[in-house]
């Protein structure tokens, strides 16, 4: 690998890194970073991906010529954000909306800076086997989670991250989608695909196992939201419309992705198939799913964008055919009733104490005792081992 790449990595515009002909299509790592291909789930291999990493192969420029002729829903709707009441009728009506302008001009450039600066983290440390750099664990190439790639699995020890839980642009339209100002900080990270990522990622849904609890704080909450009840606080007296449509409008945890480049027909656009938040049912397999719901992508959504979305509604990956990152910083929130069972806090409390009123209320449960440092906080590494070790080590120092 080109050190000048890394040197000079950057998350928008045309850049060295990706591209990867050592790196099989398909081919994911395990834990210990030995590569195999996985047929079934979230890393399921992409049938009909090109045969080359390779940019100018013949099965790319194919399907790059493809995806700018047809690539993106059709009249998707983007919406300013002081477009409140009708962000959260869209997000409900879809499971996901997109906001423009909800960054600063000086917002995005900080965010960019910061995206960069931890991607660098991840791809400094070298590949094997002639490959270029490392694949995350259970992932598929050139596919990496800024929250799974850190050892502590987020980033709210970043003064950055954690300086876009509360902004104008974003609050009240949370405070619309989850009927008061009592939701919570789960985490933030976001994702990101190099170019050269040649294969659909699967799609998937987050969060099934807690589709269909209804605890009374949640129907108080679809109460609050103006859904009509037959009762004040039992689910057992609600009629089957009713509880699908508090099961659509209570989403579990609610996503904001701020996008640092334009979503283009072949710079990896995220997918999102509208109105599927509220199914039971599992998404299309790979080789099932079906072509409009490989074009069903956020084509037009501009850098300094957001993306609300319900984490139920599927979606997923799409080919990164261009020569810019795509990176999705993310914050994740939990609704007032929902309790994560896998929830580790992750600010130390000196990052919290610069933080809003707001801010800090809402991330009351994720904050650290002051003096306390996060273990694993700090540490990016592709491999699943190694973040343990990292975490490992770092608790133990703390002990």
């Amino acid at each position: 690998m080109d050190v000048s790449e890394i040197d000079d990595i950057k998350v928008f515009g045309e850049t060295g890194v990706g591209w990867c002909a050592s790196t099989l299509p398909n081919e994911t790592v395990d834990d210990m970073g030995r590569p195999f291909v996985q047929e079934k789930g979230f890393t399921a291999a992409d049938p009909r991906a090109p045969k080359r990493r390779v940019y100018d192969d013949p099965g790319v420029c194919s399907l790059r010529e493809h995806l700018r002729a047809h690539n993106g829903i059709r009249g998707l709707e983007i919406l300013e954000p002081h477009e409140t009441e009708r962000a959260a009728q869209v997000f409900f009506r879809d499971g996901f909306v997109v906001v423009r302008d909800v960054l600063s001009a000086a917002e995005l450039e900080r965010f960019r800076d910061a995206s960069a600066r931890v991607l660098k983290q991840i791809l400094e440390i070298p590949g094997v086997g002639g490959r270029k750099y490392l694949t995350e664990s259970y992932r598929l190439p050139h596919r990496y989670s800024y929250g799974t790639a850190s050892a502590s699995r987020h980033l709210l020890h970043d003064k950055v991250w954690a300086s876009t839980i509360d902004l104008p642009t974003t609050t009240p339209i949370l405070t619309r989608i989850f009927g008061g100002p009592d939701y919570k900080v789960l985490g933030a990270g976001g994702d990101l695909c190099l170019p050269g990522a040649i294969e659909y990622q699967a799609l998937h849904s987050d969060g099934d196992r807690e589709h269909f609890q209804m605890p009374p704080a949640r129907i108080e909450q679809a109460r609050r939201l103006g859904i009509e009840l037959r009762a004040e606080d039992a689910a057992a007296e609600q009629d089957y419309r009713t509880l699908q449509r508090i099961i659509e409008r209570t989403p579990p945890v609610v996503t904001v992705n701020f996008l640092m480049t334009a979503m283009t027909s072949e710079n990896g656009p995220i997918r999102q198939i509208p109105g599927t938040q509220g199914r039971a049912g599992y998404p299309p397999s790979p080789a099932n799913e079906p072509e409009w719901m490989r074009l069903s992508t956020l084509v037009g959504a501009p850098a300094g964008a957001a993306i609300f979305r319900d984490t139920r509604a599927w979606h997923g990956g799409t080919p990164n055919l261009s020569r810019e990152v795509r990176a999705m910083p993310n914050v994740e929130y939990m609704a007032p009733w929902y309790e994560d069972p896998n929830f580790q806090p992750a600010m130390p409390y000196e990052v919290w104490a610069t933080l809003s009123p707001h801010a800090q209320q809402i991330s009351m449960l994720t904050r650290f005792s002051p003096g306390v440092w996060p273990a694993g906080a700090g540490v990016m590494h592709p491999l699943a081992k190694d973040r343990r070790a990292a975490k490992e080590s770092s608790a133990r120092g703390m002990s």
